[in-house]
């Protein structure tokens, strides 16, 4: 899922679909909600698509699709909403490793007002560079 979402990231989210991903970069201190959580819909409707197809229907290889954007999904919320941008006061501060490499790597990426020149789109896999920051 990794994959999949560095490559949603970077080619759709910083793409044709820039318009609702835009003020996640551009962050309004007034707001709570940004144009960008609607992508939590736009990637739950396959998952659960995919969820029922395999569980009802018996279709193959559809479950386990659609667990795993669900999974990836409680794992974006956690880590990138909750650890990473603090929209819920949780987890403020962590000595794992990890976790510091995950953060600094996000801040790099968010270093970038514009679509263009974005880097750093993962999110649970994160160049070498940052951990090594880390030590």
């Amino acid at each position: 899922m990794e994959f999949v979402a560095w490559s949603v990231h970077k080619y759709v989210m910083h793409g044709f679909l820039w318009n609702l991903h835009e003020d996640h970069h551009t962050k309004n201190p007034n707001s709570f909600f940004e144009k960008n959580d609607y992508f939590f819909v736009i990637f739950a409707v396959p998952g659960m698509t995919c969820i029922l197809l395999g569980t009802v229907f018996g279709v193959p290889y559809t479950l386990p699709i659609g667990l795993g954007i669900t999974i990836y999904g409680f794992a974006y919320f956690w880590v990138h909403e909750v650890f990473i941008h603090q929209r819920f006061k949780l987890f403020r501060n962590s000595k794992l490793k990890y976790f510091k490499a995950i953060r600094r790597a996000h801040k790099v990426h968010h270093k970038h007002l514009g679509k263009e020149d974005g880097e750093c789109f993962g999110m649970l896999i994160v160049p070498f560079k940052y951990f090594r920051q880390e030590f």
